[in-house]
């Protein structure tokens, strides 16, 4: 029997699965681990003693659950991203690698590269503005302050392209993060856009293109020994986690939504066509290019995508800075507070803002704050909030030629009822909730069966255990909330950038 081995390096864990053709688990895995934050608007993580060493010890328990008779015919690997990975020429990393958009240190190249090439010309060729997602600033950042580091580098990855480097030998990049590495791609062309590109890597080569399901080489003898996957077996190019998960839970038709609940939020929805950005009637505070218009999984296609810098890492924060009380009892309180928190809202930019606004210097609110107010409150407003922030984000996508008509939701955060009913109530959408919940490593599997031909490129292992669909009773209460939840960033914004400088 031909089994996939699937491995998702995500913010907080590695996951991995054994899966059959059919999409049935036989084994999966996980690890813990962590990123660094070693200065303000900084967040890394060593690629070789975390995601690496994370592959091999995940494969290798994978491989042991191989039944006799069976053999691993194709494996995938995805992780977070668009993340920065420079190496040597022996795939040494010559710094920690500098992750997504929840890492912001590259500001003013942002605005330098902007002002190089021009904001208007980089959102139509790039399908987006120039932000913290993008990584074409942090290679700018690198060569400006850590010359030495630049000097020593002669190739970049993202967290699954290192692993497939160090897995085959083979320099390739997935178009989809490809997509995410702005302004070295063309989003439209489905290529490298060499003329910028040639600026900002400065001397370092550009790496193959290839889908995600493309099979881009073979695992080698030295990887057979550190993760037990046998010589040669076929390894496809993977993806960002997000859209690997997306994948996996059937999100592949125009009008299909993603919403992952996670340490942030992240938002992925399949397109038609093209498409470029450009929202306008915005209230204050709203970027030219808030979405992100990326490549899609499967080749030729598109999808638009968003995502917040805070979510569980807020109530995580929440729930260590209110006692560290349990998981249990921090839902049973947060249930027993009413729709509306009281008249507490939260304005969750703990950690600045991606989606929609990109201000790295947003910072937390909470508005209408009393002596009666509760920890539950306090909960339930961070829930209400972070919905808040997605029913913002949903209206735009409706503006684009495929608006949303279906909605899939993922990932850990659905363990609070209270968060995952809060954002139905607040966005007026049902959520589906699909049977399989292992997340991206799942859509890894299913990558690397497609890749090898053990199934067909239209195979969806999906299905939807429950829905959860709004509570037309809140809807009054909560458009009334909403109008004055959307007051806050452009009311603040002064105070809290003040404030801001003097964390610097």
């Amino acid at each position: 029997m031909d089994l996939f081995v699937g491995i998702d390096m995500g913010t907080g864990s590695t996951k991995g699965v054994l899966v059959t053709e059919d999409g049935v688990v036989l084994a999966s895995e996980q690890r813990a681990h962590e990123m660094s934050l070693p200065r303000p608007g900084w967040a890394e993580v060593d690629a070789e003693a975390v995601w690496w060493a994370d592959v091999c010890a995940i494969a290798s328990s994978l491989t042991a659950e191989v039944p006799a008779g069976s053999r691993v015919a194709a494996m995938c690997v995805s992780g977070v991203g668009p993340c920065l990975v420079l190496t040597d020429a022996d795939l040494n990393p010559v710094r920690s690698a500098i992750l997504y958009g929840i890492d912001s240190r590259a500001h003013a190249e942002i605005a330098e590269l902007t002002a190089l090439f021009g904001e208007a010309e980089i959102l139509r060729r790039c399908g987006k503005s120039l932000s913290s997602q993008a990584v074409g600033p942090k290679i700018e950042w690198v060569r400006k302050n850590e010359p030495e580091n630049f000097a020593r580098a002669s190739k970049w990855f993202g967290s699954n392209s290192y692993v497939v480097a160090k897995l085959t030998g083979e320099y390739i990049q997935d178009h989809h993060t490809a997509s995410q590495c702005d302004p070295l791609y063309s989003v439209r062309e489905f290529g490298w856009n060499t003329e910028w590109s040639d600026r900002v890597l400065d001397g370092l080569d550009l790496p193959r293109l290839a889908w995600p399901s493309e099979i881009v080489g073979k695992v080698s003898a030295d990887a057979a020994a550190s993760t037990g996957i046998p010589v040669g077996t076929p390894v496809v190019a993977g993806t960002v986690d997000a859209y690997a998960e997306a994948f996996s839970v059937g999100v592949r038709h125009p009008g299909d939504l993603m919403l992952m609940y996670g340490s942030t939020m992240f938002l992925v929805q399949v397109l038609a066509e093209y498409r470029t950005p450009a929202p306008t009637g915005r209230p204050a505070g709203f970027t030219s290019g808030a979405l992100w218009t990326t490549t899609g999984v499967e080749k030729g296609t598109y999808a638009l995508a968003a995502g917040t810098s805070t979510a569980g890492s807020l109530t995580t924060w929440l729930q260590t800075v209110t006692g560290g009380a349990s998981f249990d009892e921090l839902m049973r309180e947060a249930s027993a507070v009413p729709a509306g928190s009281d008249g507490l809202l939260v304005l969750p930019y703990l950690a600045g803002e991606r989606t929609p606004v990109f201000d790295p210097d947003a910072r937390g609110v909470m508005a209408g704050l009393t002596l009666r107010h509760t920890r539950g409150h306090m909960f339930r407003a961070a829930y209400e909030g972070i919905s808040f922030g997605i029913r913002q984000i949903l209206e735009m996508f409706d503006d684009s030629d495929t608006p949303v008509t279906r909605a899939v939701a993922v990932g850990g955060g659905l363990r609070s009822p209270v968060w995952a009913q809060a954002l139905s109530d607040i966005t007026g959408r049902t959520q589906l909730v699909p049977t399989q919940a292992i997340g991206a490593s799942y859509g890894d599997g299913l990558l690397a069966a497609i890749g090898v031909g053990a199934v067909s490129p239209e195979t969806d292992w999906a299905t939807v255990a429950s829905e959860i669909p709004p509570n037309p009773e809140h809807k009054a209460l909560y458009d009334d909330l909403y109008g004055n939840w959307c007051e806050l960033y452009p009311s603040t914004r002064k105070i809290v950038h003040a404030g801001a400088q003097l964390t610097r």
